[in-house]
């Protein structure tokens, strides 16, 4: 094992840019929950200075205590001096995964069949959602689970059962084809499907596309497109973030286009870091600024080109079924982490949510602090993540609201399990901004 510690190999003035001065910590959900410094901002940030400084050593401790950290990037929003505490954060995580201090030959097994593996593949990922949304669809689960076969299992793997999400196809490239256009397009965008979008929420990729050719757009989607590495890059896995990124440079016509379209916003904070994530990289760090300068995430997108609003309210069937006839859809927005935080994405979305007509938009108390899904949190953190859950659940119920609306699927997954457990919001609708307005322009044609 070649022996660069990743964060001492950082610009040091990286290191030395947070000031100490506390502003994260009423930001920071995991602080809010022990009040221990180390599980503070300020205080992760001193234990990987002290990583870089030789003074520590990386142990098990260490590793835990960045796998506790969510990653949601609050305190980057609070910080005063400006620290980059995201880039930190994946460093230290790569630190620990290179000197390998946590699990054994399972962990590195199941790692290496997800990230190195299944989320390098498009295709390959697709087959497993087949077969996963077979699993579901013939019944298999339900008489899993009917038997009480789960209860049988490791508790870990007991309670990855019990999260699985479901399958929705087809798939994007059964939805969307290739190449679409409005009657006469002003602009030339490609759409990002994602890999977990994909298999879970397709249908928002063609609202997507629904949305772009109204507002006068040219939309190419190749059908097989790479995960943009935002998960292997969260997990400290870089350099497989880095393959996949030279993967979506090298499939994408960057300089044709006018913008590059995603409606995750965890994968869109990513996106936007090509550049710095191919510093090194000779052939590809000019194309990765060029991308960078053109990565949109599409709520930033539509206001941009003056998002064209629709005439007619969405149908009632979109909605919610005990909406009274003449009133008010009441709908409250969820600010994806990674929206809010990591690409500084606040208004847009509300602004094309006011767009809607027949739309009351209700606020949600907290809608900045994180429901708990940050990637795998739910996996590797599951206590904490269940914790904040709770909490947002009882915001919403708090809203009145008849509609959630968020832009992260993992957001949507998270939400859409929380409400669906609990009596108080289980008839409310979760979706995405962009769904709502698709609905919308439809409604426009009857």
């Amino acid at each position: 094992m070649p022996e660069v510690n990743l964060l001492k190999s950082l610009d040091y003035s990286v290191l030395q840019q947070c000031m100490h001065c506390g502003m994260c910590l009423p930001t920071c959900p995991t602080y809010d929950e022990t009040k221990f410094e180390r599980s503070s901002p300020r205080g992760r940030i001193r234990l990987m200075r002290e990583v870089a400084d030789g003074r520590l050593a990386v142990s098990p401790a260490f590793a835990e205590e960045m796998s506790y950290c969510l990653g949601c990037l609050a305190c980057q929003t609070a910080c005063p001096a400006g620290v980059d505490y995201a880039t930190l954060f994946e460093t230290a995580r790569g630190e620990v995964e290179r000197q390998q201090v946590v699990g054994g030959l399972r962990r590195r097994f199941i790692r290496w069949v997800t990230l190195s593996v299944l989320f390098r593949r498009p295709r390959l990922l697709r087959a497993f959602g087949r077969a996963l949304w077979l699993y579901q669809r013939l019944g298999v689960q339900s008489a899993v689970r009917a038997l009480g076969i789960p209860r049988i299992l490791p508790k870990r793997l007991r309670r990855l059962e019990a999260m699985t999400p479901t399958v929705r196809p087809p798939f994007s490239n059964k939805r969307i084809q290739p190449t679409e256009s409005a009657s006469q397009p002003k602009y030339r965008v490609a759409l990002l499907t994602g890999c977990v979008q994909d298999l879970l929420y397709a249908n928002i990729n063609r609202a997507t596309a629904d949305v772009l050719l109204a507002n006068g757009c040219e939309v190419l989607t190749p059908p097989v497109q790479y995960c943009c590495g935002s998960l292997h890059a969260h997990n400290g896995e870089l350099d497989l973030a880095r393959d996949l990124a030279r993967k979506n440079l090298d499939l994408f016509p960057v300089a044709e286009l006018d913008a590059i379209i995603t409606n995750a916003g965890g994968c869109g904070s990513h996106l936007k870091k090509y550049a710095e994530l191919l510093h090194d990289d000779a052939a590809y760090h000019e194309r990765a600024k060029q991308w960078d300068a053109k990565v949109r995430d599409i709520h930033e997108w539509l206001i941009q080109i003056n998002c064209r609003p629709p005439k007619a309210a969405p149908l009632p069937a979109a909605s919610s079924s005990l909406q009274p006839p003449g009133s008010s859809l009441l709908i409250t927005y969820d600010a994806s982490c990674h929206l809010l935080h990591g690409q500084k994405i606040a208004r847009q979305p509300l602004e094309l949510l006011r767009l809607i007509p027949g739309v009351k938009l209700v606020p949600l108390p907290e809608s900045d602090w994180c429901c708990g899904a940050a990637g795998v949190y739910t996996i590797t953190q599951p206590e904490q993540s269940a914790k904040l859950l709770a909490r947002k659940i009882d915001h919403l119920a708090s809203t009145g609201a008849q509609v959630l609306a968020s832009g992260n699927p993992g957001c949507l997954l998270q939400l859409e399990t929380g409400a669906g457990r609990d009596l108080r919001t289980a008839g409310i609708r979760v979706c995405h901004p962009v769904e709502l307005l698709s609905e919308a322009y439809r409604a426009e044609q009857r």
